[in-house]
């Protein structure tokens, strides 16, 4: 039975590295696409990266309750629609939200069926390590960065399950069988 999986987890636990390898995959999931009010960038393909909403055809959709999840963030607005989802499902394929912590909170009232999972770092010195290796953050985005980690990962017993991305191998396998695909 296709579901819906939410995973929330610090930047730089590695979400985007392991989606990536889950789809590549299992190439049947659906990744959800986001709708934005902000303006496409060059490269940027409606209803591939996001759909390009006005701010007054996105408030219309939270209005009508179209959205799983929505926030405002840096004036513009970021949600996650809830028409393209629930159709992917009912088509019986499993659907992929990767959303920060406060959307994930958001689905888990709005769509309390999905299942929720929480990816971790090996240890807090090891998820330090892989933000600062990215080198393209200050040192005070690098402390904001993770002090909302600390935020994260100490809402684990929130989630439905927690999974410790240290090998990506290793961690592949497991999400599989957390989503049932093994």
């Amino acid at each position: 039975m296709a579901r819906l999986t939410v995973i929330t987890g610090p930047s730089g636990v590695g979400k985007g590295t392991l989606v990536g390898q889950l789809l590549a995959r299992h190439p049947q999931i659906w990744l959800s696409v986001s709708a934005t009010t902000r303006a496409p960038r060059a490269g940027e393909v409606d209803g591939e990266s996001y759909f390009f909403l006005s701010r007054e055809r996105f408030e219309q959709q939270v209005a009508a309750g179209g959205f799983l999840e929505w926030a405002d963030f840096a004036g513009n607005l970021y949600g996650t629609p809830r028409q393209p989802v629930e159709a992917h499902l009912a088509e019986g394929r499993p659907v992929l939200l990767e959303i920060e912590l406060e959307g994930a909170r958001q689905v888990r009232r709005s769509f309390p069926a999905g299942f929720q999972l929480l990816l971790k770092p090996p240890s807090f010195e090891e998820l330090e390590r892989r933000i600062r290796s990215r080198g393209t953050d200050s040192n005070a985005a690098i402390q904001r960065r993770l002090e909302r980690a600390r935020e994260e990962l100490a809402a684990e017993q929130e989630f439905d399950a927690a999974l410790v991305n240290g090998d990506l191998g290793e961690a592949l396998l497991q999400l599989e069988q957390l989503m049932q695909l093994a």
